[in-house]
């Protein structure tokens, strides 16, 4: 169990060691699996289902916020303040319609399913990023409340609480941005109350770069993999060199955890799957040389290298929050990307055999109002955040595809069927990775609390709504 004792805090709210994920975080074990001696026990807490393997999830954020309206739930038939520049397009489903400048997504309806009726009340960015990327509200949450150890644990924290490793392989990998924006650190990308030893990898460097690399997964100047024999060896020759990292915080805190860090440098098996540069020229390209596109592709190698939780930032902090120019952001810089990576993704898994094993959600922390905003002076119109109503895009691990949940208003603005919440999409979550979203974890001070509150979304797998 996670000390009690606080750690040094930033103004921020983030100890020094959190500020420390990125650099040497793999070499330093933050983020590996707790202790062996807790394994057992723990895979017993997960509490999986009997007979059911578990899958993979990758979530795509699109954070700031996507427009539902400009997308995938678009009001044709509204007055102009409503509908908008873009028209929508028939699908490869009869009766689904989205939007114009998703093509490629159009033409592979039947793979994914659409959930209209997400809702909830919290029109603030992070507290509405905690509850989508944790399923549950943000313990104490006020505007713009930023990431602490009092929050919540993202999934792949919670996941590597429950069911730790000890195969080389981290249970969760966020890339390819850390969301922050000057003193603000968005909450839900941590273990929270689980602790920092949960929490996922942070990776922080542009796939898409020529020279892209992840130094987390590198060993300090002057050592070499290649020729040393072995992992004892390794070790020894860290310990020889430990006055290299006396920098780093954490670089004396090296534990039992030590050979799992070092095993996860000498395997390679994951350190490979960051190679992306081995990846076929025509396969970079039909995802798109780009951030979205490339961030796309590594989250799949990720998967196939075994790690089960991969999110994928689509952005930096806020780069979907379409307050002004919304039409031509979407038309020209957003959605072209976003498309050609998506279609890419899906198709790839399918070939691989690996769709049916991994959940693909992609949406974001809320919606955009329905009415356009008024021309504010020297910007053109947007539209500001909506909570009450807002769009969720799944696909795989058994979701049947061609199909839309839920429903909206003529005007997008509420739904009109029963709405699905942040936590139900957590307990949808948990239940593919094959965890019971009522199972009691113990925070910081050993105290229980319940993982999830929220229902699974039966009806993604089954179809029927009733």
């Amino acid at each position: 169990m996670p000390s009690a004792v606080p750690a040094h805090r930033h103004t921020t709210g983030i100890t020094r060691r959190e500020l420390l994920q990125v650099g040497y975080s793999g070499l330093l074990g933050i983020g590996l699996p707790a202790l062996l001696a807790q394994q057992a026990s723990a895979a017993q807490r997960a509490g999986r289902q009997a007979g059911r393997k578990p899958k993979s999830l990758i979530l795509i954020f699109l954070t700031g916020a996507p427009s539902h309206l400009d997308m995938f739930d678009l009001k044709p038939d509204a007055p102009a303040e409503i509908r908008g520049e873009f028209r929508p397009i028939a699908t490869k489903v009869p009766g689904i319609q989205i939007s114009e400048h998703l093509p490629r997504l159009a033409a592979r309806a039947d793979k994914y399913a659409l959930v209209r009726s997400l809702a909830h009340r919290e029109n603030n960015h992070l507290v509405a990023t905690h509850h989508l990327l944790t399923g549950y509200p943000q313990p104490g949450a006020f505007f713009d409340k930023v990431a602490s150890r009092d929050d919540w644990p993202c999934y792949a924290g919670a996941l590597d609480y429950l069911r730790p490793r000890r195969d080389a392989i981290p249970n969760g990998v966020h890339l390819p941005t850390f969301l922050m924006e000057g003193p603000l650190t968005w909450p839900g990308q941590h273990a929270g109350i689980l602790g920092p030893k949960h929490d996922p990898w942070q990776i922080t460097s542009d796939p898409n770069v020529a020279d892209f690399r992840v130094d987390s997964l590198r060993l300090a100047p002057g050592l070499e993999v290649s020729r040393l024999n072995d992992r004892q060896a390794l070790l020894g020759e860290v310990d020889r060199q430990q006055g290299r990292l006396a920098d780093l915080a954490a670089a004396r805190r090296l534990s039992d955890q030590q050979q799992l860090a070092f095993s996860m440098l000498t395997s390679g098996k994951v350190a490979q799957a960051f190679e992306i540069h081995r990846e076929p020229a025509p396969v970079r390209d039909r995802y798109g040389r780009h951030a979205f596109g490339q961030s796309l592709l590594l989250a799949r190698r990720l998967v196939q290298a075994g790690v089960p939780v991969v999110q994928a930032n689509m952005g930096r902090a806020q780069t979907w929050d379409s307050h002004g120019d919304i039409f031509s952001r979407l038309k020209d810089k957003l959605l072209p990307p976003l498309d050609q990576g998506v279609a890419a993704l899906l198709d790839d898994l399918e070939a691989t055999g690996l769709l049916e094993e991994t959940l693909v959600m992609l949406l974001g922390e809320f919606g955009r109002t329905p009415k356009i905003s008024a021309q504010r002076a020297g910007q053109k119109p947007g539209r500001d955040h909506w909570a009450p109503c807002f769009f969720g895009f799944f696909a795989g691990a058994g979701v049947r595809g061609g199909q839309v949940l839920g429903k909206s208003d003529k005007i997008g603005a509420f739904p009109t069927t029963t709405p699905y919440s942040p936590d139900d999409v957590g307990a949808t979550v948990y239940h593919v990775l094959g965890v019971d979203p009522g199972v009691e974890v113990r925070d910081r001070q050993n105290r229980p609390v319940r993982l999830n509150r929220g229902a699974v979304m039966q009806s993604l797998f089954t179809g029927r709504t009733g």
